[in-house]
């Protein structure tokens, strides 16, 4: 309980103390510490309160001596000990008032002052306010005293006391309030502090939700356990929860980015073209393929699209011809009507090899044909119509002339002359117009792909690898084709040659980031070296700096503390702004691997002997081979070239046994051969529904799940990526996977068709650098004479239908024709390594163990003969 004293009083009223009050027991405990004070003195004394006016301090008064009455301290006799304390205040203080007396003279005080001077306002009403609760209350207290006619009769009080009783019951009421307040607070929060609570109980909810579902799911369990028991009754089993979907890096970025837009630019001159890409982002699940991508093609471009597999050029060319939605970022496009046409990796897999080359052209106006084949139908079923029932027939007619209108506005009757100039423009005779999709080569089928795409009539042309199994001729023919068309064009490619005649603009994709360099490919290779360097500089120097930062600060951090904390927060401060230098992109590990050990291999591999072979069919008869011959023999590295069309590939089928000659032999004769062949269409060799994982699994032979996954990881197939569908992979992807397959058994015959078709460069490399280890025979078939120069010993050309071998690499073989070597040379890169003489691999000396005969590694390798003491002396001239 509250309690304020009459000493509060005169300090509020500002009279000054009396010495009778100063010397009475009331004040003896001023000086004293807090702990030696009495109860009852001790709560006689508070702090002065602003604006409680003299009608607080006369309550307070009074409620000071009703509390002495109340303890008993005023009228009850005290104990000796008490007396003897009291007596030695007294004593001390000077004065030998009691309490009581004290009280009362601080009452007469408050008496002896004006005690009808006028109250203020609010004096008044606080007066009235008290006034009428104390008057509800004594009514109740009579009422009280009434209902009890045993009770004694109650004592009639002063005029003082009467006042120190309101004061007393005002005062209660007060304490009861406060502990009101105490039990229930509710103080009013700020809405930073709402929001903090609101956010607080919304996770404690959510534990407890959380908890009661495991809570629940226990239950369920045991009661699962209980009905499977006999004699035990069913409970009902509680359904399991369901877990909380953990967020993937996708779904952040999602959720925390705009979504993306295509958006249409503004005040387009006629005629101009534009397609962009702006702070364009993908994410796969948790993989982050692409980050805020800013690049684009205008009229006049043919941007090279560069970088290593997984580096995100395909998905690039995907988004841009609409077939993908990228997680972030905007496609501007410069109307809204405009058309893309790409051609994929793939391309040969979208041709049916059982058409004839018009159809195949024709394949492309898919709604043209439909309308074509609607009218033929509207007008057989008109001829065989009878002209009694006219109503059917005027439906017929209104139907017609419905298709005829629609056939008129595609422009369907002028579909055969577009494809005829197509033709003529791929290179095709109208001749070949018959013939079946089967019967042409590699390149050829190219020239179809690309043609059907022309037939689209796009305003930017996309192409995805077209260079893949083209020989030296048809990639000048799409040179010089490209280079004539003024279509904008985007060109993904690995054949540098390509990419340095036909761009005029490179975009390097390299660790999610795009940048553009102008110029054709030998320029890009300048610009990018140039700008690598500046910014290894510009880290360098940076780093050199922060570091002398660091020591400077470790060395006065205790020193001076004060300018060391402003230093770091300016470095920290410096690490968030943009003037920050990134790290340059890190050259990963290489792609490396090595070919499992061969067996011992006979002398004498495989044989051709007069062999000759055709495709014949219905419409064409073409023969490949006549009365060819050849002998491999062990040790060879044979590179088969040719031009397209020639028969490459399928002499390599004809050798392992996939097809028959039609006349002679070609065969392996070797009785220990132990063949590997890779075959040049990865989507025709491996099974499309099985993972990366499974694939892999299936072709092992033996080996761990933690060799298989190492072997993998070399491939560059790491973490979620062996889970990938083989549908699903890139090109690049599914020529990893069938090489990795390769290794996992032995073999002393590599026998390869195309296998740098759809590898990056440094992939091209080590590939180049297993098979110069691989200590069997090989044979391989390419156009990509950089790879051919690394890899081949012997070169066997396909000259007039005949198998002619030349004992030498590539370079011998370049400079065995002059006018082979001026077109080689003429189309090399500047930057770009020339073609050299293969590299020479002494295996025997490689696998030979080297013989320890113990001692110092250092030993037999002293070269001073005047060395130690002795030997000092002995050299000494006499």
């Amino acid at each position: 309980m509250r309690y304020t004293v009459a000493l509060a009083v005169f300090l509020s009223t500002g009279d000054a103390f009396s010495p009778s009050w100063v010397a009475s027991p009331f004040c003896t405990n001023i000086g004293a510490p807090s702990h030696h004070r009495s109860p009852q003195l001790t709560t006689l004394f508070a702090k002065k309160k602003k604006g409680n006016g003299n009608v607080n301090a006369k309550l307070a008064a009074l409620e000071a001596l009703e509390a002495l009455e109340e303890k008993g301290d005023l009228d009850e006799p005290i104990s000796k000990k008490e007396q003897k304390k009291l007596e030695k205040q007294v004593k001390k203080d000077g004065t030998k008032k009691n309490a009581r007396e004290a009280a009362l003279e601080a009452l007469d005080a408050f008496e002896a002052q004006d005690i009808d001077a006028p109250l203020s306002m609010k004096e008044q009403k606080a007066l009235a306010k008290k006034q009428a609760k104390e008057e509800k209350k004594g009514l109740v207290e009579q009422d009280t005293n009434d209902a009890e006619p045993g009770a004694a009769p109650k004592k009639q009080l002063s005029k003082k006391e009467q006042m120190l009783m309101k004061a007393l019951e005002l005062e209660k009421l007060d304490a009861e309030n406060a502990a009101s307040q105490e039990e229930d607070p509710e103080p009013k929060l700020s809405k930073k502090e709402l929001k903090a609570l609101k956010k607080k109980e919304e996770k404690q909810a959510a534990k407890a939700a959380a908890k009661a579902e495991k809570k629940a799911a226990k239950e369920s369990s045991s009661a699962e356990t209980e009905i499977g028991s006999p004699g035990e009754s069913a409970v009902e089993s509680t359904p399991n929860p369901v877990e909380k979907k953990k967020l993937t890096l996708e779904d952040k970025i999602r959720k925390d980015r705009p979504p993306p837009r295509i958006r249409v630019m503004e005040s387009v001159q006629p005629g101009f073209v534009s397609l962009r890409l702006e702070n364009v982002g993908i994410t796969f699940r948790n993989q982050e393929v692409l980050k805020d991508v800013t690049w684009g093609v205008q009229s006049g471009d043919r941007i090279g699209l560069v970088g290593k597999n997984g580096a995100g050029k395909t998905t690039q060319l995907r988004i841009l011809s609409g077939e993908l939605e990228p997680t972030t970022g905007d496609v501007v496009k410069s109307s809204g009507n405009l058309r893309t046409a790409i051609l994929r990796q793939e391309f040969v897999d979208e041709l049916v090899k059982e058409r004839t080359l018009k159809e195949e052209f024709m394949s492309v106006f898919e709604e043209e044909n439909q309308i074509i084949q609607d009218l033929k139908e509207v007008e057989s079923t008109l001829e065989n119509m009878s002209s009694d029932d006219t109503d059917k027939m005027q439906d017929i007619l209104d139907r017609m002339q419905e298709l005829q209108q629609k056939a008129e506005d595609k422009d369907v009757y002028v579909l055969e002359s577009r494809v005829k100039k197509i033709m003529d423009l791929m290179g095709f005779t109208e001749d070949e117009g018959d013939d079946l999709v089967a019967s042409f080569s590699g390149g050829w089928k190219m020239r179809i792909g690309l043609g059907k795409v022309l037939l689209r009539d796009p305003n930017v042309l996309l192409l995805d690898e077209p260079t893949n199994h083209l020989d030296l001729e048809s990639v000048e023919w799409m040179e010089s084709f490209l280079k004539e068309q003024s279509i904008p064009m985007i060109i993904v490619s690995h054949d540098r040659e390509f990419l340095d005649q036909v761009c005029t603009k490179i975009v390097d994709a390299e660790g999610g980031i795009c940048t553009e360099y102008d110029g054709n490919y030998s320029r890009f290779l300048q610009l990018k070296k140039a700008r690598m360097e500046s910014w290894q500089a510009a880290y360098d120097a940076q780093e050199k700096k922060m570091k002398s930062e660091r020591q400077w600060i470790n060395k006065f951090k205790v020193k001076q503390p004060q300018a060391v904390k402003q230093r770091q927060a300016k470095l920290d401060k410096f690490l968030k702004s943009e003037d920050y230098v990134q790290k340059p992109p890190f050259v990963g590990k290489p792609f490396k691997f090595r070919f499992p050990d061969a067996p011992r291999l006979s002398p004498e591999v495989g044989e051709v002997v007069g062999m000759s072979h055709a495709y014949n069919n219905e419409i064409s008869n073409n023969r490949l081979f006549e009365n060819a011959d050849l002998l491999i023999e062990k040790g060879d590295r044979i590179a088969v070239v040719g031009p397209n069309g020639s028969g490459k590939s399928t002499f390599l089928r004809l050798l392992v046994g996939k097809e028959t000659p039609d006349e002679g032999s070609a065969q392996i004769v070797g009785a220990n051969i132990v063949k590997s062949y890779f075959e040049q269409n990865q989507a025709d060799a491996l099974d499309l529904d099985k993972t990366v994982l499974e694939t892999i699994q299936g072709a092992s032979n033996g080996q761990s799940y933690n060799e298989l996954r190492a072997l993998l990881g070399q491939f560059l197939f790491k973490g979620d990526d062996v889970e990938k569908k083989v549908l699903n992979l890139s090109g690049g992807e599914k020529a990893r996977l069938s090489l990795c397959c390769m290794m996992l058994n032995s073999a002393n015959l590599l026998i390869l068709d195309e296998p740098t078709n759809h590898l990056d460069i440094p992939a091209k490399e080590m590939l180049e650098e297993a098979l110069q280890h691989f200590a069997g025979s090989v044979i391989v078939v390419s156009h990509d004479r950089y790879f051919i120069s690394k890899v081949a010993t012997t070169i066997v050309a396909i000259e007039d239908k005949h198998l002619v071998k030349y004992q030498g690499d590539y370079k011998t073989y370049m400079n065995a024709s002059k006018d082979r070597k001026d077109k080689i040379e003429s189309r090399y890169v500047q930057g770009v390594d020339k073609i050299g003489a293969a590299p020479i691999v002494d295996l025997e000396e490689l696998t030979k163990p080297k013989r320890s005969f113990g001692g110092a590694k250092t030993a037999n390798m002293v070269t001073r003969k005047d060395k130690g003491v002795k030997n000092a002396k002995r050299m000494r001239p006499s």
